[in-house]
């Protein structure tokens, strides 16, 4: 079968036919309960597998004990009893008793496997699912990686579970944003970052894209993946099972932990201090529980609105920093100019404290969750740490990438290799990293501006403020781009009115008291 190579990096062909045949078996079944079905087969498969190649492998050492589970911990496999292995339940696939089966299997895997209390959905003998559909299902995911050898097929099968997750993720739309952030964008915060070695932490992880891009990245750059250890937080307990499997089908040994709390009310890692964070919070949420967190040690530049927790995550995800740490966080484009409930003066704090690196707008349609043009904000404790970098310590850069990206289908954009590739290396190359190229600014794209520049901005950060026009002719853009980027300036500009509007009453108020 011939593969094709998506522009995001990953190879495409049996992933996409598998998602497709799985889907089909689907039917009426709504994504959302179909997802820990599909993934819960994918997971048990994998660790089935890993244990039974760990298996073969100790058959054949004189002093080694097959049966014994710590052979199988010491190289982070998962010990398997009998009536879970993948075999025994492929055997039982056309039995009306499957549902069952696999339950007694999750359970007893659970039950060997401390890390995995929990975590296994255990719900396949509920009456509603389908038993002939999960036979076809598991003779479906028996054939990942059938011919490859054990590693080998493994990867396959953490690809697969990737692959799958971000299916669901569009399956579900805006539901599905909330456990998924789209790959092309996590590779784009982790190629900037450069996470090689240190502490890596997401304090709203999802089912933990981040992570598994990160380790990815250290492995593809000759490193050792040991050389990263891995903290992560969710509030949503279905979406924490999801991660722990995600993780543990690419075998990436993390603490992450869970509470329904959340990050702002139960820190689970309260004195992390971490080298490099990544994180995709909700965008703009209004219901965070402000009003019971006002006086707190994380409110370093202001006290956020009630109303809003999009200064709360940044400033939550800057305490958590290493003093030479960095960040990168996605969040909606109206956290770069917003000057309401104090929001502004938030940012004019974060900005003068240097504590703001990079700034991106990013092209809308890039997300599952939301049409909302969303940003990254890359946050740095010390802009002269020393070493590979420069000292750009008064300076911010900002970069328009709304430009880029392209269209996957109807209502999905993706950046490609290339668009992650420009924008890094601007990125590494104004932070003066001695391999990359001298750094300029582009009109259009990108602009080193000084923290003064950004004053006379009223410390707005949206980066069309200061790039400049590239040039082009307007007949180049696309006229839904020049329509959206309109739109955002329009509401921009209204926003601002209804700040001098309010000031203006304020005032003549005053001079009413007084008079």
């Amino acid at each position: 079968m011939a593969k094709q190579t998506n522009n995001a990096g990953s190879t495409l062909g049996f992933e996409a036919q598998l998602w497709a045949a799985a889907d089909k078996l689907r039917g009426n079944m709504e994504p959302s309960d179909y997802k820990h079905v599909a993934l819960g087969l994918i997971f048990l498969k994998y660790i089935s597998d890993a244990f039974e190649a760990k298996r073969a492998a100790l058959l054949t050492e004189e002093l080694a004990d097959p049966e014994d589970p710590e052979e199988y911990l010491a190289d982070n496999v998962f010990w398997v009893p009998k009536a879970a292995r993948w075999s025994h339940l492929q055997a039982r696939a056309k039995q009306t008793t499957i549902g069952k089966d696999i339950d007694d299997a999750m359970l007893a895997i659970e039950a060997r496997n401390a890390s995995l209390k929990g975590v296994l959905p255990k719900d396949y003998a509920r009456p509603a699912l389908n038993k002939v559909m999960l036979g076809e299902l598991i003779d479906l995911v028996s054939g990942i990686g059938m011919a490859e050898e054990a590693d080998r097929s493994r990867d396959i099968l953490g690809r697969v579970y990737e692959y799958f997750l971000g299916g669901f993720a569009g399956a579900e739309g805006k539901r599905g944003g909330e456990f998924y952030t789209p790959r092309s964008v996590v590779r784009l915060l982790v190629e900037m970052l450069e996470p090689y070695k240190g502490r890596v932490y997401d304090p709203c992880c999802g089912s933990g894209g981040m992570f598994v891009q990160s380790e990815k990245f250290v492995e593809e750059h000759g490193g050792r993946i040991g050389d990263i250890a891995i903290y992560g937080q969710e509030s949503n307990y279905t979406t924490w099972r999801l991660a722990k499997m995600n993780l543990a089908v690419r075998g990436i040994d993390a603490d992450i932990r869970w509470n329904n709390e959340g990050s702002f009310h139960k820190d689970e890692l309260p004195d992390l201090k971490a080298d490099f964070i990544l994180a995709n919070p909700p965008f703009n949420v209004s219901d965070w529980g402000g009003d019971r967190v006002r006086e707190d040690a994380r409110w370093k530049f202001g006290v956020p609105p009630v109303g809003n927790a999009n200064y709360a995550w940044l400033q939550h995800i800057h305490h958590h920093l290493a003093p030479n740490g960095t960040a990168g966080v996605v969040l909606a484009n109206g956290s770069m100019s917003t000057a309401t409930s104090g929001e502004g003066d938030i940012r004019r704090v974060l900005v003068e404290a240097d504590a703001v690196d990079c700034m991106i707008a990013l092209p809308g349609q890039l997300f599952y969750s939301t049409q909302i043009p969303a940003c990254l904000w890359f946050l740095a404790r010390n802009k002269n740490p020393g070493g590979d970098s420069r000292d750009r310590r008064g300076e911010v850069l900002l970069i328009d990438a709304r430009k880029l990206g392209h269209m996957i289908d109807r209502t999905r954009k993706e950046f490609s290799d290339e668009d992650i590739a420009l924008i890094a290396d601007t990125y590494r190359a104004w932070r003066g990293v001695p391999d990359a190229a001298p750094y300029e600014d582009k009109p259009g794209f990108c602009k080193s501006a000084t923290l003064n520049e950004i004053g006379k901005h009223n410390h707005v950060l949206t980066p069309g403020r200061y790039v400049g026009a590239a040039a082009v002719e307007d007949d180049d853009v696309p006229f839904e781009e020049r329509f959206a980027e309109l739109r955002e300036t329009l509401a921009e500009q209204f926003a601002e009115a209804g700040e001098l509007s309010a000031l203006i009453q304020k005032k003549l108020e005053e001079v009413g008291a007084h008079g």
